[in-house]
């Protein structure tokens, strides 16, 4: 029984023995950040596009020209709305935005907010927003 335990610890102190006579280096840092080294010659992906070459092998510069102003535009305000409940006509707001053009919901938008400035000289406020929008 002695010699059944014996052999597996002779035989582990012996592998240490020559695992520690090994010779070792220690690794420089080129070795070590070898992810921050540029790559050698490495051909382009395939999915990517080629690089633009020039057709004549020149290599003129791009001029881009500068953007010309857009002409004014002129707001166009909406005519004068008649209010039934109270007999009156009340002036439209202009338009926000450039162009004057206004979407559907530009247009409750600028409605609702014409019935909150008018308050009682518009009368029903629903009854004005809705009149106003279908005008």
């Amino acid at each position: 029984m002695d010699m059944v335990r014996r052999t597996p610890l002779t035989v582990l102190l012996a592998l240490a023995a020559i695992v520690a006579a090994l010779p070792t280096h220690a690794q420089s840092d080129d070795e070590r950040y070898t992810i921050m080294r540029p790559e050698k010659a490495v051909r382009p992906e395939p999915w990517l596009a080629p690089k633009y070459r020039s057709p004549r092998g020149t290599r003129e510069h791009v001029v881009i020209p500068q953007p010309q102003p857009a002409p004014p535009t002129r707001r166009q305000v909406p005519p004068l709305l008649y209010v039934p409940q109270t007999g009156r006509t009340l002036p439209n707001l202009p338009a926000p935005g450039s162009g004057g053009r206004e979407t559907a919901q530009d247009r409750a938008a600028r409605c609702a907010h014409q019935a909150g400035v008018y308050g009682q000289a518009a009368g029903d406020r629903n009854a004005y927003v809705g009149s106003c929008v279908n005008q």
